[in-house]
């Protein structure tokens, strides 16, 4: 008899966040922490662990050089800030994901996209799966958004959305969004991890077959990741979040993932009731540009992407009747907030140990980057002493534990954004490079010299 196999196929799990494999069903992977991913995986069958056979390639391989790289141009997509982001445009056969949180303005996004589409002489497909067509028509009435080459359609099924494609042959797709598709092939609901994974590897499959721009509108979770598998993320060419707060009319679009150019950019967009602009130069929505200095204000820049922005900073300082004073922050991170407020106190011998302290950004900018530490100091000192800065006075650092002033990359670009602005003066850190010619530098080795500063030059008018 032959020797029995006492390694007997078992049943083998995965799971479908982070790809981990397990012996046995868990309710939570052990792997990512994620709850309710693992999936039984089906044994393979005596085909699948045959040895594949060699075939005949569809298209023979050839140099790299001998390529024909012009098929592969971006199209801009009309929308520059957009464009910014991707790199140039829409490259043909690319898949972009678009992830944001509900009513962020992604659908008003997308909807300018492809009707600046249409624009250029070539048909779009706008897919909704959320919306009804009479629904996309009147918000493309408020946002001027009609035109005869923009084709609408209210589907959920991944077959009727092919049969559109088929129809219209557009030159650019739009799905809105990809949990609301469903694969007559695939278990489970729409929305499901089987259901996402299956509707995007078809839309990805149909992209590069024909050559046609994909774009996915995707769902968050609490935390700001996109919903569905993160194998989601590794199937698309493209990751872009789109961000904003729904008490300010200013939307970020950053690039999370770019095959096809820097996953580092931001375009900045302005939300109306009249649809959504770019705003090429947005740092005049968060600064209050004033003739004379205000206690309790200052100036910094900083870097999104690859973009300088100029970021006020305000600080209210006021005595408090309670046992442990108030620390409210609006667009810091509270931790550094925390610990500049600390060296401040330790360091710069300016008490607030009594006082209840209030920080904020100006225009609902978030400010998380240690170069505004230098900023947010000096803002805190100025309330607390009624002291005020300049007004032509920027300042950008970081500050360390010991109360020195540390310096910060890019800091030539960051200066040379101020400059453009009309600011004249600068508190900066030793060693920072070359600076512009046109802005006088104060280098500020710790916060005792920047405090200096401020007690130095408050209240000079920019002509002083």
């Amino acid at each position: 008899m032959p020797p029995k196999n006492t390694r007997a196929a078992r049943p083998a799990y995965r799971c479908a966040e982070c790809g981990h494999e397990v012996a046995k069903w868990v309710g939570r992977c052990p792997e990512c922490q994620a709850w309710g991913s693992v999936e039984e995986l089906a044994a393979p069958s005596r085909t699948e662990r045959a040895l594949v056979a060699a075939g005949a390639p569809a298209t023979p391989a050839r140099p790299i050089a001998q390529v024909d790289v012009e098929s592969a141009r971006a199209r801009t997509t009309g929308v520059p800030e957009l464009d910014r982001v991707l790199g140039g445009g829409l490259v043909p056969g690319a898949v972009v994901l678009l992830a944001g949180e509900p009513g962020v303005g992604k659908s008003t996004l997308l909807l300018e996209v492809t009707h600046r589409w249409a624009l250029g002489g070539s048909p779009a497909l706008y897919v909704t799966g959320e919306e009804s067509a009479g629904q996309v028509r009147l918000r493309a009435e408020r946002t001027d958004a009609l035109h005869d080459e923009l084709y609408i359609a209210a589907e959920s099924d991944l077959g009727a959305l092919l049969g559109h494609v088929d129809a219209v042959r557009p030159g650019l797709l739009v799905v809105d969004s990809v949990q609301t598709m469903q694969s007559p092939y695939a278990d489970g609901a729409p929305g499901g991890v089987t259901q996402v994974r299956a509707v995007t590897t078809a839309l990805v499959a149909l992209a590069k077959e024909r050559g046609l721009p994909v774009v996915l509108v995707g769902h968050v979770t609490k935390d700001g990741s996109v919903a569905g598998p993160r194998v989601l993320e590794h199937l698309v060419d493209v990751v872009l979040h789109f961000e904003g707060d729904r008490h300010s009319t200013l939307r970020l679009v950053r690039g999370v993932k770019n095959r096809f150019g820097p996953a580092d950019e931001v375009g900045c967009f302005e939300l109306r009731d009249d649809g959504i602009v770019g705003v090429p130069d947005p740092s005049g929505l968060f600064l209050t540009r004033r003739d004379t200095g205000v206690p309790g204000t200052a100036v910094t820049v900083v870097v999104e992407g690859k973009r300088p922005l100029l970021a006020e900073v305000q600080a209210l300082v006021a005595g408090s009747g309670l046992a442990t004073p108030r620390r409210a922050v609006s667009g810091l991170d509270s931790a550094r907030m925390a610990m500049v407020l600390a060296v401040l106190e330790r360091r710069g011998r300016v008490r607030l140990g009594d006082a209840d302290v209030f920080t904020a950004t100006v225009g609902g900018m978030r400010v998380a980057e240690p170069a505004a530490d230098l900023a947010v100091a000096l803002a805190v000192a100025s309330a607390a002493r009624d002291l005020p800065l300049p007004p032509d006075v920027v300042a950008i650092g970081e500050v360390g534990l010991a109360g020195e002033v540390r310096r910060v990359g890019g800091a030539g670009r960051r200066l040379a954004e101020a400059v453009r602005l009309g600011y004249t003066r600068a508190l900066v850190p030793p060693d920072s490079g070359p600076l512009p010619p046109d802005l006088r530098a104060v280098v500020v080795p710790n916060i005792g010299a920047a405090l200096r500063f401020l007690r130095d030059n408050a209240g000079e008018s920019p002509d002083q």
